[in-house]
């Protein structure tokens, strides 16, 4: 049944992307990005979450709500995500009251329809084999986005994680925070018990997603500050989801 169930999720989003992104192009020809995200990215983006909810059973609940500034706080904010599924990069900007700019590797340019609206919504591509190039094209660009009123959101384990396993925590996102004196968001995020990563199947059951208070990056150095965001989020997944990490508990 969870096969079945998974199968009409992932056919409703090959489906659906097709008109809506056929739409985005086109929109593109004549309107900024911040208008073709709102009109057509997050409505397609929150229907997958709604589609994996009515049909997949992957219910969520939100922890920390408040700690997301209004939509008219202009304040730069970089959000650092746990990162164990593809279910939380569909559900962010359903979320937000800003547009999101994900940092991603280019090669997700290359799908057809998804990766060519990705090209014209404002994101930020890196080539990860040329480090030193991606770095200053992340500085660059991330400030100029956030000028806009975008916040840039950045997994810092740089890749999904199974569910109860800790990746290596990587600088870039304090970096960048510090470089434009932006605030960071942890968020803790337990996706890998209902959509695991590397899988197309659903487990039905609820996502928990935990949001803490920004962090001020002025005076302080990326590395620290990272340390500081990495024990906030490994320590809130294990409250969120203790039996992910039995060896721990006992």
């Amino acid at each position: 049944m969870n096969a079945i169930r998974s199968l009409l999720v992932f056919l409703w989003m090959v489906v659906s992307v097709i008109p809506i992104g056929v739409l985005l192009l086109l929109g593109s020809l004549v309107v900024r990005d911040e208008k073709l995200w709102w009109w057509f990215a997050v409505p397609w983006l929150r229907g997958v979450i709604i589609i994996a909810k009515v049909i997949g059973g992957v219910r969520y609940r939100v922890h920390g709500a408040e700690n997301l500034p209004a939509s008219d706080d202009m304040r730069r904010i970089v959000l650092c995500p746990k990162h164990q599924s593809t279910w939380e990069t569909f559900f962010f900007p359903s979320m937000t009251p800003h547009p999101l700019a994900y940092v991603f590797k280019k090669e997700l340019l290359a799908i057809p329809i998804f990766g060519w609206c990705m090209a014209r919504l404002g994101m930020i591509h890196i080539d990860r084999s040329k480090r030193t190039e991606a770095w200053n094209r992340v500085a660059e660009q991330g400030a100029e986005l956030m000028d806009r009123g975008k916040w840039v959101i950045m997994f810092p384990e740089g890749t999904r994680t199974e569910r109860g396993k800790r990746g290596s925590y990587k600088t870039g996102a304090t970096r960048l925070a510090v470089a434009t004196g932006a605030s960071v968001i942890p968020v803790a995020v337990t996706s890998g018990r209902c959509w695991p990563r590397r899988s197309f199947s659903f487990i039905p059951g609820v996502v928990d997603v935990s949001i803490g208070a920004p962090v001020p990056s002025i005076g302080r150095q990326p590395a620290e500050l990272m340390d500081e965001v990495e024990r906030w989020i490994e320590a809130e997944m294990r409250r969120l989801d203790p039996e992910a990490y039995p060896r721990e508990a006992a």
